[in-house]
């Protein structure tokens, strides 16, 4: 993981890193304004729905960081003091989650809507070992660790950076970001959208419960996990009623 430029950029405390969950960023008049144009440009790729838009998002990202000289550790990928301890309370919680949206969340929305989450594009895993490995791989990479980075790491720093101080420009920080994250997934359908921005909003909460966003891309990794290889074993799997 890198560390930020020592010289104290927007955004950055003394000690170059990222303020915390708590805390409000450092604001200038510049700094404001490249904040907002970054959020535009990122809105308006998620909205125009581009070709491998995570891509896009982690390009925006990296010429982000290269404008304020700071590394990924500005945008929350930081390490924790007890990293084993972390990865096992997140596979629990994310275990548990998963459980939640099977038993309640995704049968309710299922019956109020009348719709199913469109999940076609994975019919093929079932019985294939190999692709499923392939899924898994690009998994932890481009989604896991890709879209963390862009949509919690990247977007949500830089929309927060843009709102008032305090809790409230916070939730809504990781409203609008988690809504971006749904609507990037259209393809999934209304369902599909409506889902995949409560989990956003789960990996959100992750993300600042132990201030660092591996803490998102742990609980992403194994939420696909858990998913992918449900497709493998029974095919496509919907609420539990």
């Amino acid at each position: 993981m890198t560390s930020g430029a020592p010289s104290v950029l927007p955004g950055q405390r003394g000690d170059g890193t990222a303020p915390g969950a708590g805390e409000a960023p450092a604001r200038t008049r510049s700094g404001t304004v490249l904040c907002a144009v970054e959020v535009l440009l990122a809105l308006t790729a998620v909205l125009l729905d581009l070709w491998v838009l995570t891509l896009v998002l982690l390009g925006l990202t990296a010429g982000s960081l290269l404008i304020r000289r700071q590394g990924l550790r500005s945008l929350g990928l930081r390490r924790t003091a007890r990293p084993g301890r972390m990865v096992l309370q997140v596979l629990v919680l994310t275990v548990g989650w998963t459980v939640l949206q099977l038993a309640l969340l995704i049968p309710v929305l299922e019956h109020l809507t009348g719709r199913r989450q469109d999940v076609s594009q994975f019919a093929e895993v079932e019985g294939d070992l190999g692709l499923l490995l392939v899924l898994l791989a690009v998994s932890w990479t481009l989604a896991a660790f890709g879209e963390e980075l862009a949509y919690r790491g990247f977007l949500q720093t830089r929309i927060r950076q843009l709102l008032p101080r305090g809790a409230t420009g916070l939730v809504v920080a990781v409203v609008l970001s988690s809504l971006a994250f749904g609507w990037a997934h259209t393809e999934q359908g209304l369902l599909g959208v409506a889902l995949t921005t409560v989990d956003a909003v789960f990996f959100s909460v992750l993300r600042y419960r132990y201030a660092s966003l591996w803490a998102a891309v742990l609980a992403h990794g194994f939420s696909n996990t858990i998913g992918l290889t449900g497709f493998f074993l029974v095919g496509p799997v919907y609420g539990l009623w």
